[in-house]
């Protein structure tokens, strides 16, 4: 039985979220940095509302729902317009996908 609290939501949460950083986090390599930051305190609100509102079922189907979504993007997607679903290369066709036109930019 898994422990009937938000905190238990937002943990499991943000260790996917962390875990998706460490092998996905140079998709958004460009991305600024508080747009980052306002993305993972909103997804971290909704899970709290979610779970406060309808509880872990509802958490567990947005989950369900974002790998859905990550899946299709980096599964079809990305290798519908060339660029590898897993490495985000060529670098060039992935920067042109995203609109960044500079590419010595970090």
């Amino acid at each position: 039985m898994l422990p009937n609290t938000i905190w238990f939501d937002v943990a499991l949460l943000l260790f996917v979220y962390g875990i998706g950083t460490i092998f996905f986090g140079h998709f958004e390599e460009r991305t600024p940095k508080i747009r980052r930051v306002v993305k993972i305190v909103f997804f971290t609100a909704l899970v709290a509302v979610l779970s406060a509102l309808f509880g872990h079922a509802a958490v567990f189907a947005f989950l369900g729902i974002m790998a859905v979504f990550f899946v299709i993007v980096h599964g079809w997607y990305l290798p519908k317009h060339g660029i590898n679903g897993l490495t985000g290369e060529p670098r060039e066709k992935y920067y042109a996908l995203r609109g960044w036109t500079d590419a010595t930019h970090s």
